[in-house]
């Protein structure tokens, strides 16, 4: 019989046999995926050991909650609080959505206020914006405008250049009868001046400022003092004509509400009167007699068939 002939020994690779960039490439990836995998589990083993073993004080270690812990404390997103029903009624605003108005509130966006809104608001500040503007001051101290009651060069421009009044702050603080600022109702109420005059910039100049009640309000109309005194001694003539003015007008309004007052409660009187004496109408009871009955004596009557009440007579 012929013997099957071994195959020849392949000769293995030397050490000195050049690597491919590929074979290169595959030796590193593997070294990186065994180191990653064996620093997981020491990390692992070590988070083990901290949690089975006890401190000094027979407690556990503090440690670092991972972000895959299942434990209520991991970090994350933060749980929304629940509502307490012990607090009562209260509302959440968001203040990330909050819009400033300018005028002392915080209004939530697209709520309360529109794009119109918007655009008047803006012109009104422009407004107020062109009139805070102030002069350029010169290095020559003669030509700069000069305080009338103190003399400085330090005066308020926005009184200069509204109120044609050169006066600082010091003296509008210290002089309030002549330099204080009156709003239009004062102006109404104690001066009797009309909407039409104090409208009217040229004849009664004055300052806007936001109004302080609501943003989207109006602005406020401020006039000076000694402007509106000056105006209205010559529109009633003397301060003393004012005063008679004044009390005239206070007295018919005592009048109307006194007479207002009277139709009222004369009003109230007789729809009392009435409606007692409906009532006592309503109350009183109609008899409702029947056929007259003839009694052996001579007489006669009748009964009522609601209430039993007789009534006797004689016949003729």
């Amino acid at each position: 019989m012929s013997r099957a002939a071994t195959p020849p020994r392949s000769t293995p690779a030397t050490q000195n046999d050049p690597l491919t960039p590929e074979q290169v490439k595959q030796f590193e990836i593997h070294r990186l995926k065994a180191r990653a995998r064996q620093r997981e589990l020491e990390e692992l083993a070590a988070e083990k050991q901290a949690s089975t073993s006890l401190n000094a004080n027979n407690k556990r270690p503090l440690g670092v909650t991972s972000a895959t812990s299942t434990s209520p404390t991991q970090p994350g997103k933060p749980k929304k609080l629940q509502r307490d029903s012990r607090l009562g009624t209260y509302f959440e605003y968001d203040l990330s959505k909050m819009v400033n108005s300018k005028g002392g509130f915080l209004v939530e966006d697209d709520k309360e206020i529109d794009e119109a809104t918007r655009r008047k608001e803006q012109e009104r500040e422009k407004q107020r914006a062109l009139q805070s503007l102030e002069p350029p001051i010169f290095l020559d101290n003669e030509r700069n405008p000069k305080c009338v009651e103190c003399g400085t060069v330090d005066i308020d421009h926005t009184f200069h250049k509204i109120f044609k009044c050169l006066v600082c702050k010091k003296c509008q603080n210290e002089i309030p009868e002549k330099y204080s600022l009156l709003t239009k109702t004062e102006c109404k109420e104690d001066y009797l001046l009309t909407d039409a005059e104090l409208r009217d910039q040229e004849l009664m100049p004055h300052l806007l400022k936001a109004n302080p009640h609501k943003s989207t309000f109006a602005n406020m109309m401020l006039f000076l003092r000694c402007q509106v005194e000056d105006f209205a001694w010559k529109k009633w003539g003397s301060p003393e004509a004012l005063d008679i003015e004044y009390e005239r007008r206070t007295a018919e309004k005592k009048k109307k509400k006194n007479r207002k007052f009277e139709e009222g409660l004369r009003d109230l009187r007789r729809r009392t009167k009435e409606g007692v004496w409906q009532k006592r109408q309503d109350a009183e009871h109609k008899h409702v007699f029947g056929p007259s009955v003839r009694e052996p004596d001579g007489t006669s009557k009748q009964i009522c068939h609601e209430c039993g009440f007789t009534v006797e007579f004689e016949e003729i």
